[in-house]
């Protein structure tokens, strides 16, 4: 028996409420931590520059719900990445990168996950992969500083779809400060890859793991890597969790979902039969989740 922590993504929940009523809310579920947001929207954009003010109320009203974060969601660099071609966007890239540490500082967030793409609008080449190495090497000089661990995801993106390819960057970094994210859900679309296998050599390297359901690229169809209602894609999850639990894995879990962002009425029923999912296949494979103060 393993213990774990449970948490939801912050987009699975409504987004009309207050900070207060989501920590209260993140409670009432049953999950343990919130998944923090920077994407590439303006207005999550905007989050990395709260005055200090600002944090100071969220940090609070984390203290006063119990709530915590463990890890913040940087997904903005799809909108500025750190392997442009334009060495503007690439300086943006980087200071989206300082002032996301910096807010983890204040915060009191651990783990900053990371987009694994070098380029996402842009055309993808050698130059891009050589700009995405030297700024990586960049991020995490500067995360190590604060001591910040950066996470790599395994995208929907032929770029890093495997932890393989995470560890042949953390092997060209050379430090303790970048792990890996797996998403199984991403892990598991992607055509002629051995999940179990990939998880079993690069376990020491996985830091959190996202749960998420997909469908299979093949042949004639770009799968599906958003949502796909859980048990009704290709992931193995019975079988996956069963092997986290032989490897000893003791890290957080985080349901993905975008319920609450995509406006579903029923996006809170949604999240409850997400939550029973999980807690059914946990109690199946013998995972023990923390226990919600």
């Amino acid at each position: 028996m393993t213990t774990n922590a449970l948490g939801i993504y912050e987009k699975a929940l409504p987004q009309n409420l207050s900070w207060r009523e989501t920590f209260e809310l993140t409670h009432d579920l049953g999950f343990n931590f919130l998944e923090f947001s920077i994407d590439e929207s303006d207005q999550r954009l905007a989050r990395l520059d709260w005055t200090r003010q600002q944090r100071q109320e969220f940090r609070d009203l984390m203290w006063a719900t119990k709530t915590r974060i463990n890890n913040l969601m940087l997904s903005g660099h799809r909108r500025f990445p750190l392997g442009s071609a334009n060495p503007q966007i690439r300086q943006q890239a980087l200071t989206m990168m300082q002032k996301a540490i910096d807010l983890c500082v204040d915060l009191g967030i651990h783990n900053i996950q990371m987009a694994g793409y070098d380029v996402y609008y842009e055309e993808k080449t050698a130059s891009s992969r050589e700009y995405f190495v030297e700024n990586l090497t960049k991020c995490v000089h500067m995360a190590a500083q604060k001591n910040i661990m950066l996470s790599i995801e395994t995208m929907d993106d032929p770029f890093i779809n495997n932890l393989t390819k995470i560890k042949h960057y953390h092997d060209l970094v050379k430090s303790p400060w970048l792990q890996a994210y797996p998403d199984l859900g991403n892990l598991s679309a992607w055509p002629n890859q051995d999940v179990a296998a990939e998880i079993e050599n690069q376990i020491d390297t996985i830091c959190a793991i996202h749960l998420k359901d997909s469908q299979k690229v093949t042949a004639t169809s770009p799968g599906q890597f958003k949502n796909v209602p859980f048990g009704q894609g290709c992931v193995d999850f019975a079988g996956l969790l069963r092997l986290l639990v032989r490897l000893d894995y003791h890290g957080s879990f985080t349901i993905e979902m975008w319920a609450g962002e995509n406006g579903a009425s029923d996006a809170l029923e949604q999240v409850k039969a997400a939550k029973q999912f999980f807690t059914n296949l946990f109690d199946q494979v013998g995972i023990e989740q923390e226990e919600v103060r």
